[in-house]
């Protein structure tokens, strides 16, 4: 994904949080996210809050579990947060 977070995953997320999450928000918090975030359980943690936190949702220790699994499950490539996106917007 590079520099560019992709216009559609933008809009995508702004529709279903109902808030107006910008492209800079977005890109300063992938900025801390490094490969072995989503290897340690605790950083994984840490930033699903944080996506909670920008997006003005509470997520409950359920959903943050069942995204913590299903990111170790699915061997999800650390480097495409675009993927990570879509995938915690199914939650």
């Amino acid at each position: 994904m590079g520099n560019n977070i992709s216009k559609e995953a933008l809009k995508a997320i702004n529709k279903k949080t109902g808030k107006t999450i910008t492209e800079g928000a977005v890109k300063k918090l992938a900025s801390t996210v490094k490969p072995t975030t989503m290897q340690n359980e605790a950083q994984l943690r840490q930033l699903i809050k944080q996506v909670s936190a920008m997006a003005k949702i509470p997520v409950s220790e359920d959903t943050v579990q069942d995204i913590v699994s299903a990111v170790k499950k699915s061997g999800l490539n650390p480097s495409n947060m675009e993927s990570l996106m879509k995938m915690m917007m199914k939650k």
